[in-house]
């Protein structure tokens, strides 16, 4: 299955409870999921990780658990970028935030 945002496809979105690395440079998107569709909560991009617990050890992850409601409510969607720099990666994240304004993103 695949996820649009602007003009990229991502891939997912699936649950970020079934995600497992590694993730090579990706763009990354966490979402949460409703009745209504999925919104996106999150954007951000990572060179590599092989840590089972990226996600659970970032910073926002308790932003994203009261924007989704629960754990199951939170979804994952990616957009691979092999051979991409982080500056390549970074540009695209900002589009999406500057187009979906994901509330993550904007706490502090």
């Amino acid at each position: 299955m695949t996820f649009q945002i602007l003009h990229y496809e991502f891939l997912g979105p699936i649950k970020l409870s079934e995600w497992g690395p590694p993730m090579d440079e990706v763009i990354y998107l966490l979402l949460a999921g409703s009745k209504d569709g999925w919104h996106i909560i999150y954007a951000s991009e990572s060179e590599k990780t092989e840590e089972k617990d990226f996600f659970i050890k970032n910073d926002k992850f308790k932003c994203w658990i009261q924007n989704a409601g629960s754990v199951k409510n939170l979804y994952l969607s990616i957009y691979p970028m092999w051979g991409s720099s982080t500056e390549e990666r970074k540009r695209i994240v900002d589009r999406v935030i500057s187009r979906y304004k994901p509330v993550c993103n904007y706490v502090k």
